[in-house]
């Protein structure tokens, strides 16, 4: 059997722990620089804010439907993610961590427990220990599990917020409520088709011959198929994979013009790069560095360029990605345009450790010792306390983040502070 837990509007009640007044009333989060909407309460769905909705044309409807905003707090959401799991895997060994928000337990010799009980205390003691609402959906396997939880959320005032699929007659009620598009794994394209073939259900889809299936789907949708019909094909993904590439790229505050403005921001984004390459113990044999300019202007001259450049060895190095990202950059720079956007992508990842060293060169593991130190000191002191010399040291990139609560879990100085009121006593 498996278990689907997916914490509640997460975004939300992550703010709601800190700050319960905001319970019961209208909440939505923002993208990166306050853009648009990402994340609302159950309150702002009732009100039809659409997701993605741009927060400056809704801007006058929060004021008047006195709605609540939020900008995007991911220290504190990914410190309260990490709380939820870390009491998720108590309950099983097998734990997939399927998103910030979800994760996936299968339950391997549980044959003599009362599972729905066991979803009814996992989500007390979420409850209880972090404040997060959960819903829990339990099933045969992981596709069924998913609609468990639908159904689990959709009707919490009958199922309490926990569902148990265990019979053939709920699978088959669990299918036929299911509309393929809602279907874990089937992308829209796919659902419009099966629509037009008159597949409207998840039951529909899962009577389909497996011929049709694998001809004119995929496997993938095949082994989904077996999982909907109680036959578990999609196993757990213990692990992690790590990122095929890695990029930061930014947008100007305003456009620049000169090579020299443009190296300094490349040198910064190689840098960035590189430390998220260290920290997943990567390192990158490319890079590709591009330059935009706006396009929205439409009466400056509009250009647009990338270039990939081959590094000699793999590595992970700030040094080196700054340095070639420069070489990069001089072999697509154009005089006289006003540029907007740039940025750097590392492709070819592999593994630190396994990388191919070169008896004849020995810059391959040069640096190694000095980016362990500038990553031990931004690690206890913060970021950017420590740049390359082609780095603006008084600039510093930060998104605009007007509606940011506080870090209550991992920042100290902006944790709640509680003051206790004295009163004179006559004795």
């Amino acid at each position: 059997m498996f278990a689907l837990v997916d914490c509640n509007n997460f975004y939300a009640s992550c703010e709601r722990v800190f700050q319960p007044q905001w319970e019961k009333k209208p909440i939505v989060i923002l993208s990166n620089n306050d853009g648009c909407v990402i994340a609302r309460s159950n309150e702002a769905k009732a009100m039809g804010i659409p997701m993605g909705a741009p927060a400056f044309k809704y801007k006058q409807l929060f004021l008047e439907k006195k709605v609540k905003v939020f900008s995007s707090n991911y220290p504190l959401y990914g410190d309260m993610s990490s709380r939820v799991m870390s009491i998720l895997e108590t309950y099983s060994p097998n734990v997939e961590i399927y998103s910030i928000d979800e994760a996936f337990l299968q339950f391997k010799g549980f044959d003599y427990f009362d599972l729905e009980a066991e979803g009814r205390r996992m989500k007390k003691q979420v409850q209880q220990w972090t404040g997060i609402p959960v819903s829990v959906g339990i099933a045969p396997s992981k596709a069924l599990a998913k609609i468990a939880n639908k159904i689990a959320k959709k009707y919490v005032a009958k199922t309490g917020g926990v569902y148990l699929i265990e019979t053939e007659e709920q699978r088959i009620k669990a299918l036929k409520w299911t509309d393929v598009k809602d279907i874990w794994g089937i992308g829209r394209k796919h659902s419009k088709r099966l629509e037009q073939m008159g597949v409207k259900t998840a039951y529909d889809f899962s009577n389909l011959p497996d011929s049709w299936i694998r001809k004119h789907m995929s496997v993938l949708e095949l082994r989904l198929k077996k999982d909907l019909l109680g036959l578990p094909c999609i196993q757990l993904e213990e692990t992690q994979n790590a990122k095929k590439s890695i990029a930061t790229t930014r947008s100007f505050k305003t456009t620049y013009r000169t090579f020299f403005d443009l190296e300094e921001r490349i040198a910064t984004y190689a840098t960035s790069c590189a430390e998220k390459l260290r920290k997943q113990g990567s390192s990158c044999t490319a890079l590709l560095v591009f330059v935009r300019s706006n396009p929205h202007s439409k009466e400056s001259q509009q250009y647009r360029n990338s270039c990939v450049v081959t590094l000699p060895y793999a590595t992970d190095s700030s040094i080196t990605l700054s340095k070639y990202a420069r070489y990069g950059l001089k072999n697509i720079f154009k005089e006289n345009i006003d540029y907007k956007k740039a940025g750097v992508i590392l492709i070819g990842l592999s593994p630190t450790k396994e990388r191919q060293l070169n008896l004849f060169d020995g810059d391959i593991g040069r640096h190694d010792a000095l980016m362990q130190a500038i990553d031990k000191v931004h690690r206890r002191f913060g970021p950017y306390r420590i740049k390359l010399g082609n780095q603006d040291l008084k600039q510093t990139w930060k998104m605009r983040q007007e509606h940011l609560s506080s870090r209550f879990t991992t920042e100290l100085s902006e944790v709640i502070r509680v003051k206790k009121e004295t009163t004179n006593e006559n004795t």
